[in-house]
C-alpha cells in the first residue's frame, strides 16, 4: 500500500538535509511538563500536523498506565477517538512472525542459517534471485537483498479500482522474482516486504498450520491478547476503531478503510494499544523466547541511509528495531503504517516501560508532511520511556 514503510522512505529520500534531524532536536528539548502532561502535549502535537486523530497510551514499570487521544475518530460525524480502539497492525506484525521463527529455531525445528533453498525449493529463483544462497537469518534482518514489488496505490482512482483486490503469497513472491535482487545475499540491507511473505511460507512448512495460527496459538492466546485478531481478507475492522485516511496530495484526503491488506495472509492483523504494550514488553522481559534466541533477535546492523531518515540512528536486529534515545540508552520497537493507519511503538531493553501512538490517517502528500508526522510521533516515544512514572498528574 502507498503508506508502507518503504513507499514512505522512497517519499521521504531529497529531504533528509531539511529534517533528518528533526527527532533529535525535539527530544532534546523535552524538560519541564508532567509524564501525563507530556503525553498530552505531545499527541495534540502530532494532530496539530493535520492527523485526523491521535491515541497514545504508556504504561509504567509496575503496569500503571496513562492514555491521551487527540482529534477524531470520524471527520464527519466528529465522534471521540476511542481510547483502545483497533487499528492495522501492519509491519508491526513482522515481530510476531520473527518471535515465531525464533521459537521454532530454539525447538530445533529449523535453524536461521537454513536456506530459503532448503525449505521452499524453487520459490525464491529467477532474474538473479537464489533462494539456495539467501538464510533464513537474512530474510528476519532485511539482508537478503530481494528486491519489494507489492501492489500498491498512489491516487484516490487507484485504491478504489484496488481495495478488495486479494492477493497471495505466492503470487507476491513471483512478484519479487521478476527483478533482480538489490544486492548479493548478506552484502547490504533494504526493507523487503517480500522476505517475511517467505517466512510465513517457511512457517506453513516447518509446523504444517498457517503463520497466522502459529501466531495466535504460540504468543496471542497464551498471552491472553484477545483484541489482537487475524482479520484475513475482512475489509473491515471491530469495533471500535478510528475511520483511516490518506492525504494524497492537498485537499485529497480520502477515507481508507475499507480496503482488504495486501498480504493478507501473514499481517492482516488488527490490535490496540494495550495488546501492543502487552507483547512488546512480554518480548522483551525475555517471556515468550529463551535467552539464547532473545539475544540473537537484539543483535542489529546498521539501516540503510534512505531509512535512517525516518530512524536516525536506527539499527535492525531480527524483526526488531533498536533506536536511540535521548536520555540515553537505547529501545526497542517495529513500527506499522498501511491503509492509513501508522503506529509507533518503544519498550526500555528490560521490558519495563512501554509506549505505543497510533494515528488514523497517513499524511502521503508531501517528502515533508511524511518526515514531520514521523518526527512527532518518535518524540512522543522518546518523551514517554525517560519520563518517570507516567500515572503522575
Amino acid at each position: 500500500m502507498n503508506s508502507t514503510l518503504r513507499k514512505r522512505l522512497a517519499m521521504a529520500v531529497g529531504v533528509a538535509t531539511l529534517l533528518g534531524a528533526g527527532v533529535a532536536t525535539a527530544v532534546a528539548q523535552f524538560a519541564g511538563p508532567s509524564p501525563v502532561k507530556q503525553l498530552r502535549q505531545d499527541t495534540d502535537a502530532i494532530h496539530a500536523l493535520g492527523v485526523s486523530g491521535v491515541q497514545a497510551r504508556v504504561i509504567a514499570p509496575d503496569g500503571r498506565q496513562s492514555v491521551a487521544t487527540s482529534g477524531t475518530a470520524d471527520l464527519k460525524s466528529g465522534r471521540p477517538i476511542p481510547s483502545d480502539g483497533y487499528f492495522r497492525m501492519a509491519s508491526t506484525s513482522k515481530t510476531l512472525v520473527a518471535t515465531v521463527v525464533l521459537q521454532l529455531e530454539a525447538e530445533g525445528r529449523l535453524s536461521l542459517d537454513d536456506t530459503v533453498g532448503r525449505w521452499l525449493p524453487g520459490m525464491a529463483q529467477g532474474k538473479g534471485n537464489d533462494g539456495s544462497r539467501i538464510s533464513i537469518r537474512q530474510l528476519l534482518q532485511h539482508t537478503s537483498g530481494i528486491h519489494d514489488d507489492l501492489p500498491g496505490y498512489t491516487t484516490p482512482k487507484e485504491y478504489y479500482q484496488q481495495r478488495h483486490d486479494v492477493h497471495g503469497s505466492k503470487q507476491l513472491i513471483a512478484r519479487a522474482m521478476a527483478h533482480p535482487p538489490d544486492f548479493s545475499p548478506g552484502k547490504g540491507w533494504a526493507y523487503s516486504n517480500t522476505g517475511y511473505i517467505l517466512l510465513g511460507e517457511i512457517i506453513q512448512k516447518a509446523t504444517g498450520h498457517p503463520a497466522h495460527q502459529e501466531i495466535e496459538d504460540r504468543i496471542l492466546r497464551p498471552l491472553g491478547l484477545d483484541r489482537t485478531r487475524w482479520m484475513g481478507t475482512s475489509p473491515t475492522l471491530p469495533r471500535p476503531h478510528a475511520q483511516a485516511y490518506q492525504l494524497f496530495d492537498p485537499g485529497s484526503r480520502v477515507d481508507i478503510t475499507d480496503q482488504i491488506p495486501v498480504d493478507y495472509e501473514n499481517l492482516s492483523f488488527v490490535t490496540t494499544t494495550r495488546d501492543e504494550n502487552t507483547f512488546f514488553r512480554v518480548l522483551l522481559a525475555g517471556r515468550l523466547l529463551p535467552t539464547r534466541q532473545l539475544a540473537k533477535m537484539k543483535q542489529t546492523v546498521p539501516v540503510s541511509a534512505e531509512v535512517q531518515q525516518l530512524w536516525p540512528g536506527g539499527r535492525y536486529g531480527l524483526g526488531l528495531v533498536e533506536r536511540p534515545l535521548s536520555c540515553g540508552g537505547t529501545y526497542w520497537s517495529h513500527e506499522g503504517g498501511d491503509g492509513g493507519y501508522i503506529t509507533l511503538n518503544g519498550v526500555t531493553a528490560d521490558g519495563g516501560r512501554s509506549a505505543v501512538v497510533s494515528m488514523s490517517e497517513a499524511r502521503g502528500d508531501t517528502p515533508k508532511h511524511i518526515l514531520d508526522q514521523e518526527n512527532a510521533a518518535s518524540a512522543l516515544i522518546d518523551h514517554a520511556l525517560c519520563a518517570g512514572d507516567p500515572s503522575t498528574p
